[in-house]
C-alpha cells in the first residue's frame, strides 16, 4: 500500500464537470492512501477577501488550462484518480478517513432561479462566513450568538462515465454532486465504475450543512482530506451505496422527490434481502418501522436526492455493505 499526495493545483483541478476524456492527475493501486487538496469558489474568486483567496487559488482563477474546463457546473474538482485495474462492473470504495476545512472562511450564495423557493428569493446575494475552527463552530448571521457546529464533509465524490462531458452539478448513479451530510469522516461510500480506472473526481467541500440544502449552497469551504480507495471485484451495485460507524444509507436520484423517494426506499428491501434473507415483504415493514428517509437535497437539477438511514445497531453483526452481492436498482 502507498501514500500519495495531491496538491491543488491548476495542473490537478478541473472545473464545472467530469468527463473520461480528462488526463488523470494520479494513479493508484486498489488500497492506496491519498492526501487530497480541494479548493472551492472558483465563481466568487473577484469578490472574496484576501484570507480565501490563496495564491494557489489565484493562480487557479487566472491560468487554469481550457482543457480542465469541462463543463458549465461551477464546481473545482480534484482529480481524476484512475485506480489500477478498474473496469466497468466493479465497486469503487472510496473510505474518507479525514476531512478538515483548510481556510478560516466560507461562503454561501443564493444563486437566481434555483432554490427551493426560486420566487420568494429571487435576488443573487452572497455571503462569506467566518470559521471558528478552534471551537468547530461558524457564527451566523455574524453577532447573532446563533453558532452553528461544523460538520465538514465532500459534496462531490463521484466517477466518469462513458459520457464525453458531465455537468458537475446533478447527482447521479456515479455519486457526483450528491451533497450528503452524513458523508463525514469515518464513512465509507460505494460507487459503481462505468470506466476503466473509475476516474474519481472529489471537492465540493462543506463545512455545514442542513438536510435538503435549500438555498443552494452550503457552507462552501476549501477542504483537506484523507481518503482510501479500494476496488471490488466481487461487489455489484449501480447506484451508490454508504456506510458511516452507525447507518447503512441508500441513495435515490430523480426529478421528484416522490421518485427519488422511491428509489432509495427499492434500493434498501433490495439491501436488506440480499444481506439478511428478509422476504422483500419483510424487508419493506422493516423499512417503514426503522428505516428513517430524509431529504438529501433539493436543489441539484435536474435531480432532487433522498436517503435512507438504517442503524447497524438493528442488524446481525457482521452485517454490512461489502457483504452485499446483489445488483441495487438505478
Amino acid at each position: 500500500m502507498t501514500h500519495h499526495v495531491i496538491k491543488a493545483t491548476k495542473e490537478t483541478v478541473h472545473l464545472g464537470g467530469f468527463s473520461h476524456l480528462l488526463k488523470p492527475v494520479l494513479t493508484v493501486n486498489s488500497g492506496d492512501t491519498v492526501d487530497v487538496e480541494t479548493y472551492t469558489g472558483f465563481h466568487v474568486c473577484d469578490r472574496a477577501p484576501q484570507e480565501f483567496v490563496t495564491p494557489a487559488l489565484l493562480d487557479i482563477y487566472k491560468n487554469l488550462p481550457s482543457e480542465r474546463q469541462i463543463a458549465p457546473g461551477p464546481h473545482l474538482l480534484t482529480g481524476p484518480i484512475y485506480v489500477e485495474n478498474a473496469q466497468p462492473g466493479d465497486v469503487l470504495e472510496v473510505n474518507l478517513k479525514q476531512i478538515k476545512p483548510r481556510l478560516p472562511v466560507g461562503f454561501n450564495v443564493i444563486r437566481k432561479n434555483w432554490g427551493a423557493l426560486p420566487q420568494e428569493f429571487n435576488q443573487p446575494a452572497l455571503r462569506f462566513i467566518p470559521l471558528d475552527l478552534e471551537n468547530n463552530v461558524a457564527e451566523f448571521p455574524i453577532g447573532s450568538g446563533i453558532k452553528i457546529p461544523l460538520k465538514p464533509f465532500f459534496g462531490i465524490l463521484g466517477v466518469a462515465t462513458p459520457e464525453n462531458l458531465r455537468n458537475s452539478i446533478p447527482p447521479g448513479n456515479y455519486g457526483g454532486n450528491i451533497d450528503n451530510r452524513e458523508l463525514q469522516a469515518g464513512s465509507k461510500i460505494f460507487l459503481p465504475v462505468f470506466v476503466p480506472g473509475a476516474l474519481f473526481s472529489i471537492g465540493d467541500g462543506h463545512s455545514a450543512q442542513g438536510d435538503g440544502e435549500v438555498n443552494v449552497t452550503a457552507i462552501e469551504t476549501s477542504m483537506n482530506g484523507t481518503i482510501k480507495l479500494k476496488l471490488h471485484k466481487d461487489l455489484q451495485i449501480s447506484t451508490p451505496i454508504a456506510e458511516t460507524p452507525t447507518d447503512i444509507i441508500t441513495m435515490g436520484f430523480a426529478p421528484t422527490l416522490d421518485e427519488a423517494l422511491e428509489k432509495a426506499l427499492k434500493n434498501m428491501i433490495d439491501f436488506l434481502v440480499s444481506c439478511t434473507k428478509l422476504s422483500p415483504e419483510e424487508a419493506y415493514i422493516l423499512c417503514s418501522l426503522a428505516v428513517s428517509f430524509r431529504i438529501t437535497q433539493v436543489v441539484n437539477l435536474p435531480h432532487k436526492g433522498v436517503h435512507g438511514m438504517l442503524s447497524k445497531a438493528l442488524l446481525p453483526e457482521g452485517i454490512g455493505v461489502r457483504s452485499w452481492e446483489l445488483e441495487v436498482r438505478s
